[in-house]
Formats: C-alpha cells, sequence, structure tokens
C-alpha cells in the first residue's frame, strides 16, 4: 500500500527542528510522495530547498495563495510567472479564493485567481485550489462560477481541502477536479460523513495539509504527513470499504493529474 500526500507545507517553521524525522516518518507510513504548494515569494527558497533534496518524494508547486494577496500582489504574481518559465512544477498552486480572515483584497484575489487558472491552462498544468468561506461568501461556488465562466481548456486539479455538500461535491467533479480529502474528515462535526459515502473513490485525492488540520487524535496539535493514514482509514470506514482500496484508488488519482515531466515517478 502507497500513498501520496497531495498538500503539505512540510517547509514550513513548525519542522525547522525535525524535519528529517518527520520525512522518515512518512516512509515508515508508506507516503511515497508529498506535493508542496507554494504560498508567496517567502516560502520558494524552503520549498524548493525539500525539491532538490528529495527530487522523487519532494513535488513543488508554484503559485501564489489568496491570503498572501495584498497590494504588492503583481509582484508577487511576477515572481510565480518567472518561476513557472525557469523551473517545472508539478502544478500551479496554491491558489484560489478565501474570504475568511480578511476581504481587504479580493478583487485583487480574483484577478490573481484568474491570471493563474489561465497560465494553468497554458502550460498543461493541474491547480490546486484553496476555497475558504466566510463573512457570507461561499469561496466554493464563486471559484466554480469563475472556472465555468472562463472554460479553460483543459483545466483540472483539486479542490483542496474540500468540505462541501454533496451537491457542491457533484459540481466539482463535473467540472473535472478531484476532491482533496483532509483531515476535516475525521472531525465529529466536519459533515464529510454526509457526503463522502456518495462520492466514488475514483474522484479523491488525500493530503494532510500540515502542519495545519491535524486529523482525529492529533487534532490540535501538528499534523505531518506520517498522520494521512488516519485520513484513509476514514474514508474507508465511511465507504465501507477496505483502506488498501482507498490507497490504490486515491494514489492513482493523484498520479493521473501529474504532468508528463514527471512522468518517470509513475510506476
Amino acid at each position: 500500500m502507497t500513498l501520496i500526500d497531495t498538500h503539505a507545507h512540510i517547509y514550513d517553521s513548525q519542522f525547522d527542528e525535525d524535519r528529517d524525522v518527520m520525512l522518515q516518518q512518512a516512509e515508515k507510513q508508506q507516503i511515497s510522495q508529498i506535493w508542496m504548494p507554494n504560498c508567496a515569494r517567502e516560502t520558494v527558497a524552503g520549498m524548493m530547498a525539500l525539491a532538490d533534496q528529495y527530487p522523487d518524494r519532494c513535488l513543488p508547486m508554484m503559485g501564489l495563495h489568496p491570503s498572501y494577496v495584498s497590494d504588492t500582489f503583481e509582484e508577487e504574481l511576477t515572481a510565480v510567472e518567472d518561476a513557472l518559465n525557469r523551473n517545472a512544477f508539478m502544478a500551479i498552486g496554491e491558489i484560489g479564493l478565501d474570504f475568511y480572515w480578511d476581504m481587504t483584497f479580493v478583487e485583487q484575489q480574483f484577478v490573481a485567481f484568474e491570471t493563474q487558472l489561465r497560465w494553468a491552462s497554458a502550460q498543461n498544468l493541474p491547480v490546486s485550489m484553496h476555497t475558504r468561506s466566510g463573512h457570507d461568501r461561499n469561496a466554493f461556488a464563486e471559484a466554480a462560477d469563475l472556472i465555468e465562466k472562463l472554460a479553460l481548456p483543459g483545466l483540472t486539479g483539486i479542490f483542496h481541502c474540500f468540505v462541501g455538500t454533496l451537491d457542491e461535491a457533484n459540481r466539482a467533479i463535473e467540472l473535472g477536479f478531484k476532491l482533496g480529502i483532509g483531515g476535516v474528515a475525521t472531525f465529529k462535526n466536519g459533515g464529510l460523513d454526509k457526503v463522502l459515502p456518495y462520492v466514488d473513490l475514483d474522484h479523491l485525492v488525500l493530503e494532510t495539509d500540515a502542519p495545519y488540520l491535524a486529523p482525529v487524535p492529533y487534532r490540535g496539535k501538528r499534523n505531518e504527513p506520517a498522520y494521512l493514514q488516519r485520513i484513509a482509514q476514514r474514508v474507508a470506514d465511511l465507504k465501507q470499504v477496505h483502506i488498501d482500496d482507498v490507497a490504490r484508488h486515491t494514489t492513482a488519482n493523484a498520479q493521473s493529474l501529474l504532468p508528463a515531466l514527471y512522468a518517470n515517478l509513475l510506476p
């Protein structure tokens, strides 16, 4: 059994004291790959150092996270574009919309989001999308509306940290996207117990979002890729299948998103 963690910020400073041990624990738990979403210029160096050290295990994305969009967002986008032109990345991410913390730069978030979606389509790269609702606005719905409006050819990827309804799950699938299932699936009131039993395994990928959103029984503590098996087991329980079935499907689903440049990592 092998698993792929499709979203983990393992370059985060929370891992500075024990990053090698954390990666060893992930390997012991059969986590074959860890996909690393970028946030902004400040996170690139740490992410790329890991990608260089573990080129077969730690795969980098490039993008501007919506929570990092500010009055300098155009400079940030220029840096993202330059990086995409200089290096190979497995996806564009983490991109999207965040209405939870601050609405000051929502208009700029939409510009950054659309720009990066267009780059993904042009470069035939998947996207890792962040959609966090708040202030009475549904980030998932507004992201899906934009994707439908743009109708960009070949656009695909993952709705990261999916916590929506069954109708929203079906809408994401119809748009050609996978659902990124993480620690929220293990939460008592996470809501995914009302969704996952009705979604085929072919539409799911697994993620930790480490160091955030640790699954039960680690909730409230630092998350890490080794805990992905907890999430896989929860999905298996909700689907009433064996964890090996979850691993087989979600790993294949993740691998199907990898661009041609990473074909050597396929079995």
